[in-house]
């Protein structure tokens, strides 16, 4: 899944922030897409990997964006919106989840298991045969894995990557503990200026718009996307806060020429409000 050579400027890219820490899946994304080593800078929050690009600290960062059980990352399509970012690539990551912890214990030690809300949720059926063992939410995977390694936390397990045992040199008690195991995250890269990709290999874009509140006003939007051969991947609402009851759309699409989607969105800008592109790229293998 990694780079063509038409897309140079990536290597232009030296330092990313992720939210997290290393071991992270944001970290792991981050040694797989990218051609040549880049320098982490860990950040808490999604807010504070925002603040780190926009401020400049930054070439670029990673964000989760949608996840195959659970869903978009709705709060994350509001920072690239609301930030003025742009989505320069993409990169799918298979996630497993391994219930991690100190070395010389077996999971009948463990009392506690802290990670994060989405983690815990794919992993609670594994742990119903475990009633002994409270589950604890937490910010982040990888960072539980680092906090029982320099605190020498016993009884206290964590749910992560297989890299953040690794790096934490912590045991793995039970490997792919997640009950669908099937598990694919999609990551956006993210600039503070668009894409530098040649037209030729732009075959997805993202971009966001309000359709007028009456009947038929999304259909005909749609019916553009397809009249122009694009195919659409995906569709999401995001409410517009000081507007009841009206929604601004983002819209994920494919398609085969650069040409296509250029007289596609010439149309959607004259037909829908507020049209924005959020981003032009290269479409990952999923």
């Amino acid at each position: 899944m990694g780079l063509d050579e038409n897309r140079d400027f990536f290597f232009m890219i030296n330092t990313v922030a992720i939210q997290g820490v290393k071991g992270s899946f944001h970290h792991i994304v981050s040694q797989q897409f990218f051609e040549k080593p880049v320098d982490i800078i860990e950040c808490l929050t999604f807010d504070d990997v925002v603040d780190t690009l926009i401020s400049g600290g930054c070439d670029a960062a990673i964000m989760a964006l949608e996840n195959s059980i659970a869903g978009s990352i709705i709060p994350n399509y509001a920072l690239i919106d609301n930030y003025g970012l742009h989505i320069v690539g993409e990169h799918y990551i298979d996630v497993q989840h391994n219930f991690l912890a100190l070395a010389g214990q077996s999971i009948a030690d463990i009392k506690e298991v802290y990670s994060h809300p989405m983690a815990l949720l794919q992993c609670k059926a594994f742990f119903k045969a475990y009633p002994h063992i409270k589950l604890v939410e937490d910010k982040d995977t990888a960072e539980v894995a680092q906090r029982i390694q320099n605190q020498k936390l016993m009884g206290v397990g964590a749910i992560a990557s297989i890299m953040a045992a690794e790096i934490f040199e912590l045991d793995v008690l039970a490997r792919s503990i997640q009950t669908i195991k099937s598990n694919e995250t999609r990551f956006a890269i993210v600039k503070r200026r668009n894409s530098e990709i040649s037209e030729n290999d732009i075959n997805k874009a993202s971009i966001k718009f309000e359709a007028d509140h009456k009947r038929g006003s999304l259909a005909t939007i749609l019916n553009v996307m397809s009249d122009c051969k694009l195919n659409l991947t995906k569709i999401q609402s995001l409410p517009i806060i000081d507007e009841p009851w009206k929604y601004a759309f983002f819209v994920d699409v494919t398609f085969a020429s650069y040409e296509d989607f250029k007289k596609a969105k010439s149309i959607i800008e004259i037909m829908g409000q507020s049209f924005k592109i959020l981003g032009e790229y290269k479409k990952a293998k999923v």
